[in-house]
């Protein structure tokens, strides 16, 4: 057996010996818990940063992309911010011990439906060290044990967090070993612990389309698959100007880096000569590189906008930087069939003042959030009351959208009776 294989048995053996602490912990146990972590994250901003900062200067010297360093980046801000989305979980509802149908039968047995934890999840994620804390505390406070495993990028970052969280973790009667870092230097971790069925229930990627694509190809472990971004905004031909441009560019330039920025543009065609002027010089101005179709590219050239035309690949790209694709549609229908071919299913926006329109595109709509007048940026938990979010799911299974605590969670049938045997 690989050494890898026998490292990611040990660790999840670890995790669920230590999840019996978490679930048989009241809800204020684990309440409490996070903000112990809340507490200790801000009493140890310095030795964050500082190992932060170590890989930043691995990813200066690796030349990575600046959009992907500012994922990468930690600071007083950022980590201030991470205990506030800790402590705002800490104040949503518990999601352990739900009572989601109850009954009783004819012969006299009483039946419910009881909302309990996965058991031991597994994390697959990229250069964003958030995720790590996001990831733990939503686990914890679901009663899950947490397998955790980030990319070399953010090595130092994702060992100091996990070291922080154990801490915090060791003030309480909750297991510190309920959270348990996989090794990143080694690529077979990875692997191991997608193929450790029967040690992991669960494995959650988060991350690019092809870390994504990765996981749900090659696990053996059930997956949620997360979502890979390529979000549009539709610019219908009653849309308001006003409200239009400041969501295109929030929507694009506000984290370019994330999954719900926005990646391509459509616009009305009979708006297209009023309308994409302002939007280009916007966006170029905003420091965004434009790959358009031949009208736009017509338009572009007219006012002194540097554009090139889109390939079938720029349609459905993933850029994650200041890139955007800029098409014309013949409204609604056609617009949802441009996304049909090119989208991911994550997050669609329209922008227009006619309702019957919005319907319209609601109801064709094929994907996890649709926003109507209003930026792709917020499909997030946080952004939506969930508080911090283990991932977006784009699939249709279990959980779809922004997954908070209650997507953590299965069920257990609870039969009571007095003697009862079946006849």
């Amino acid at each position: 057996m690989e050494a890898s294989t026998i490292l990611i048995a040990e660790l999840a053996d670890k995790a669920r010996r230590a999840g019996r602490t978490l679930t048989t912990a009241t809800s204020s146990e684990r309440k409490g818990a996070l903000l112990s972590i809340a507490t200790e994250l801000e009493n140890n901003v310095s030795k964050i940063l500082e190992s932060n900062a170590q890989d930043m200067v691995r990813a200066k010297t690796a030349d990575m992309h600046p959009q992907m360093q500012d994922r990468l980046l930690l600071t007083a801000e950022r980590v201030s911010s991470m205990a506030d989305g800790v402590r705002q979980v800490a104040e949503l509802p518990d999601p352990l011990g739900r009572v989601l149908r109850e009954s009783t039968l004819p012969n006299g047995l009483h039946l419910k439906q009881v909302s309990v934890p996965f058991g031991v999840v597994g994390m697959v994620y990229e250069a964003r060290p958030n995720v790590t804390v996001d990831a733990g505390v939503l686990l914890l406070m679901s009663g899950n044990a947490a397998l955790l495993r980030g990319s070399s990028s953010a090595s130092s970052s994702n060992q100091v967090l996990v070291t922080v969280m154990k801490e915090a973790l060791a003030k309480t009667k909750i297991s510190p070993e309920v959270i348990q870092l996989v090794p990143s230097e080694d690529r077979e971790s990875v692997r191991a612990l997608l193929h450790a069925r029967g040690k992991v229930d669960l494995v959650i990627p988060r991350g690019s389309a092809s870390l994504i694509r990765m996981v749900v190809d090659e696990s053996t472990v059930p997956t949620i698959e997360t979502g890979a971004g390529v979000c549009h905004v539709y610019v219908d031909e009653f849309a308001d100007f006003d409200i239009a441009l400041p969501i295109i560019i929030n929507s694009k330039t506000h984290r370019p880096s994330v999954c719900n920025a926005a990646e391509t543009l459509l616009v009305h065609r009979t708006i297209a000569d009023s309308f994409l002027p302002q939007a280009l010089k916007a966006l170029d101005g905003a420091g965004v590189i434009l790959h358009v179709d031949a009208k736009v590219q017509e338009i572009a050239k007219s006012i002194g906008v540097n554009t090139s035309l889109a390939t079938d690949e720029n349609w459905c790209t993933e850029y994650g930087i200041l890139e955007m694709n800029v098409g014309v549609v013949d409204g609604v229908d056609s617009a949802i069939d441009h996304i049909a071919k090119n989208g991911t299913n994550h997050t669609e926006a329209i922008v227009t003042q006619s309702q019957e329109n919005a319907d319209r595109f609601i109801a064709l709509s094929d994907c996890a959030a649709v926003m109507v007048n209003a930026s792709t940026r917020f499909t997030d938990g946080e952004q939506m009351g969930f508080g911090a979010e283990i991932g977006i799911s784009n699939q249709k299974l279990h959980a779809r959208g922004p997954m908070g605590l209650e997507a953590m969670t299965t069920t257990t049938w609870i039969v009571t009776g007095t003697g009862q045997i079946r006849r």
